[in-house]
């Protein structure tokens, strides 16, 4: 597909910066010709220095005009959906359109679906700039965002008298709620969530017919429940009840969902089998009956609204050119997905879709590793998919690949290693078990060292503050404590570690009952193996009992059924094992049976008689409304946006000649596509300068680096004269901004270029970009992201920790030592001061190598 966007405003755009502020003024989407002014005082963060093309004062190139609130949320042109929910929010306005705009807005709100309701109130803004309920509702889309919440309601209040009585009470409700100085105080918040419910019940009392504010009345009231806790839900019920009397397919039925979620679920089933069909468009509004589903153990039924959830925002992705990760809930709902996959026995569905989750592309603001995005979630899932299914191979290929290859997060490395240890013991490769373990033990006790290290130097330095004094055994342990602090979590992570290593060493020998006790230790211990280490140490009573125990706290969920159903068969009880077979092959309707504990089951109910595929076809429930077919509402995984082609002028790499440069130069090959706002923009150039060093490295990796300028032929020269011999990548002129705006690097709102890039493949998708108010800075993990995008069985190992050799001195391992040994020297002679004997030996670590 084209990777392109709305039709844009074609206001020519003025290389000359302070030109530019001038014409702006008047001309922008969001402020008329001689009306009320969005614009404050330029912040600091918004005002350049001073040169001869970029004036003092004058926005920095790439910020909004409006102030620091407008560089955030959307930058590009809203389209009308259609798919968004059916409201209608009655609004003031001059313009004919706005209202569908408002309308599409609040219906956006509704499935918090905050980001794009942003762009539609913008927008409405654009085209009617004193519309004073389109500035409401970018507030109410930065419900998580407080200071630019109060920048939009400011404006909104600035323009009320010109809205009607009840816009004027809208207005006022949220205008209130953020004037409230709650100094976080819980009397304060709750009187503040008092009031504003108190004020949304009268507009509920004075305009009867307005459905919008029964709902918003209703959400408001759940929303505020840790401020003020809901004592009536069935009142509450009641309320959201009468907006669906009047419009079955109001998507309030969000709402419902979240009110009887973990009170009475049974209560939201009708809501849940309509709340996605109310706002199809809006991923969330699918994802939120999983909740209740899941909640009640029809994970099949979860399953279906959280792919539905991810196929929706999947084709908006790939539609209008977003990162996976910038999307409210995407990796949550999607994690979750796996989850109920895992329960439902689907092997290949879950693996498949962590997998996806790994690949996806990273960005420091959205989906870090640590962090909670797609790349953390996308891990967690597979390490548990791969040990719970048994599938060690595949753990193993994964782990030497970019999938699960080394990070530098230490509680994901420890993983990693007890994960491999667990694979390398079941797969029977004892040399890489054994050297697994080791590399835990060394890292354990250099840590040990460092730790003593840390504490001894600690010692020293509280010793050395007063040295007058008495000491004080307190203030020492307390410095020790402090010195340690850090790494606690660490060592204990690594105890842990080495515990289950241990216990499986232990199992493998013979000695269960230990490792029974070293597994436990552990923590996270499989039921399964428990119990068979169990059995295997003569406890077969026990093993029983705590395997059923499991069974009935993991209702509905293939593998714990499945392991209880091996177990009673394999301890003779034929008879038991039957009843839950029979139990089991309705649960299991979608499993995988090529999974290990599966194969298992095919084995002992061939040979009670069973065909090859035993599974029961499950019955479809009569509560789950009108659900369309998932592939009509996107792809199950992400798939990049296609580049537009395009060709331009500009200078190569040691050519005084102006070229053609184009796309198709590229074919074959991936690109890093920097757009830049010309010569007057000095982030742009801090940007170029951190780049150009780099180019060799990303030639190395086959990446080619090209540069795409606002300015026109002549004033690209000054550019090329700037950076003289360090020019080693093509530096181009978009002056008529033709590729900027079909690349989205461009403002719709204000009609100027922003700050752009891009890593295109050598197939012309879309592999990872930045766009916004600064030009990306972070060029190595720029190199590294592309690196890991490009390909996928990219394996970088790491070092690990080892203890120090024998024999090193403790001053050679810390130079705080000599600092501390040089301060006691100055003090030795101080009447009342007797200096320890044994600083330098405190400084040494205890029980250590060194």
């Amino acid at each position: 597909m084209a990777f392109s966007i709305s039709p844009v405003r074609q206001s020519s755009y003025r290389s000359g910066r302070a030109a530019m502020w001038l014409g702006l003024c008047g001309s922008l989407g969001l402020v008329a010709v001689g009306g009320p002014s969005m614009a404050e005082e330029p912040t600091a963060s918004h005002v350049q220095a001073a040169s001869a093309v970029a004036p003092e004062n004058v926005v920095a190139a790439g910020h909004s005009h409006h102030g620091e609130a407008f560089d955030q949320g959307p930058r590009q042109a809203a389209y009308l959906m259609g798919t968004t929910g059916q409201v209608h929010f009655p609004v003031t306005s001059k313009h004919p359109q706005v209202q569908a705009w408002i309308n599409q807005g609040v219906g956006q709100l509704h499935g918090f679906w905050y980001f794009e309701a942003e762009r539609s109130f913008r927008q409405a803004a654009q085209l009617d700039p004193d519309c004073a309920i389109a500035y409401w509702g970018m507030a109410q889309a930065n419900i998580n965002n407080e200071k630019r919440a109060k920048t939009f309601i400011a404006e909104a209040v600035k323009r009320k008298e010109s809205a009607s009585r009840r816009e004027q009470l809208y207005i006022g409700v949220l205008s209130n709620w953020y004037a409230f100085e709650t100094k976080n105080e819980g009397d304060l918040k709750r009187q503040r969530a008092q009031k504003s419910i108190k004020e949304l019940e009268e507009i509920v009392y004075e305009f009867p017919d307005d459905l919008e504010a029964k709902a918003i009345l209703a959400l408001q009231t759940w929303q505020v429940r840790n401020d003020l806790p809901i004592t009536n839900h069935v009142a509450l019920g009641t309320l959201l009840d009468a907006v669906l009397a009047k419009h079955p397919q109001h998507p309030c039925h969000h709402f419902v969902i979240h009110l009887w979620d973990y009170e009475r679920r049974e209560r939201a089933l009708a809501s849940a089998a309509q709340c996605g069909q109310a706002a199809p468009g809006i991923a969330h509004m699918w994802h939120m009956p999983g909740h209740i589903y899941s909640g009640l153990k029809r994970y099949a039924d979860a399953a279906f609204q959280q792919e539905a959830s991810a196929r929706v925002d999947h084709a908006y992705m790939t539609r209008d050119a977003v990162l996976p990760d910038q999307i409210h809930n995407f990796a949550h709902n999607n994690e979750w997905l796996c989850r109920n996959l895992i329960f439902l026995g689907r092997l290949g569905d879950a693996t498949a879709l962590a997998t996806n989750m790994t690949s996806l592309p990273r960005h420091p603001k959205y989906n870090r590793l640590p962090g909670g995005g797609s790349a953390h979630y996308g891990r967690l899932r597979l390490w548990e998919i791969y040990s719970q299914f048994e599938m060690w191979p595949e753990l193993i290929r994964a782990a030497h690949e970019s999938t699960l290859s080394p990070t530098s997060n230490t509680p994901e490395q420890i993983k990693r290693l007890r994960m491999l240890a667990r694979a390398y013991d079941s797969t029977g490769d004892i040399p890489k078990f054994d050297a697994t373990g080791k590399t835990l033990r060394d890292w354990r006790d250099r840590i040990t060292e460092d730790r003593e290290l840390a504490m001894a130097r600690a010692e020293a330095e509280a010793r050395a503050k007063e040295p007058s004094k008495p000491v004080d055994d307190k203030a020492i342990a307390s410095a020790r404590k402090s010195a340690t602090r850090s790494t606690d979590e660490t060592l204990r992570q690594l105890e842990r570690a080495i515990d289950e290593v241990t216990a499986l060493r232990l199992a493998r020998s013979g000695d269960h009952a230990e490792a029974i006790k070293k597994l436990n230790s552990a923590g996270g211990a499989n039921a399964r193996e428990l119990a068979r280490l169990r059995l295997a140490a003569g406890k077969k009573e026990e093993a029983r009992t705590e395997l059923e125990k499991y069974v009935s706290q993991h209702a509905e969920e293939v593998l714990p059924l499945a392991w209880l159903v091996d177990f009673l068969a394999e301890v003779g009880d034929e008879a038991a094992a039957k009843e839950k077979f029979t139990q089991l092959q309705k649960v299991a309707h979608a499993a995988d049976l090529e999974a290990p504990a599966l194969q298992r089951i095919s084995k002992r109910a061939k040979a009670w008689g069973f065909p090859d595929d035993w599974r029961t076809p499950r019955v479809t429930p009569t509560d789950i409304g009108a659900r369309p077919l998932l592939a009509s509402l996107g792809p199950l995984e992400w798939v990049p946006p296609t580049a537009v082609d395009w060709q331009l002028p500009g200078r190569l790499p040691g050519s005084s000649e102006v070229s053609l440069v184009s796309s198709a130069d590229s074919k074959g090959k991936p690109t890093i596509v920097i757009f830049y706002l010309g010569a007057g923009c000095l982030h742009c150039a801090e940007q170029l300068q951190k780049v150009l060093p780099k180019v060799k490295e990303f030639e190395a990796a086959g990446i080619s680096v090209v540069a795409i300028s606002t300015d026109d032929l002549p004033q690209l020269e000054k550019s090329i004269e700037r950076f003289g011999s360090d020019v080693k990548i093509p530096l181009l002129s978009d002056s008529d901004l033709l590729v900027f705006k079909k690349f989205r690097a461009y403002d719709d709102f204000e009609a100027q270029p922003i700050h752009g890039t891009f890593l295109v493949d050598g197939q012309g998708k879309i592999r990872w970009h930045d766009l916004g108010a600064d030009p990306f800075m972070d060029v190595d993990f720029l190199l590294e992201e592309s690196q890991r995008l490009l390909n996928p069985a990219r394996f970088q190992d790491v070092t690990y920790p080892t203890p120090r050799p024998e024999g090193t001195p403790a001053s050679a391992l810390d130079p705080m030592n000599q600092v501390e040994k040089a301060k006691s020297e100055k003090t030795q002679d101080t009447p009342g001061n007797p200096v320890s004997p044994d600083i330098e030996a405190t400084s040494r670590p205890r029980n250590s190598r060194a």
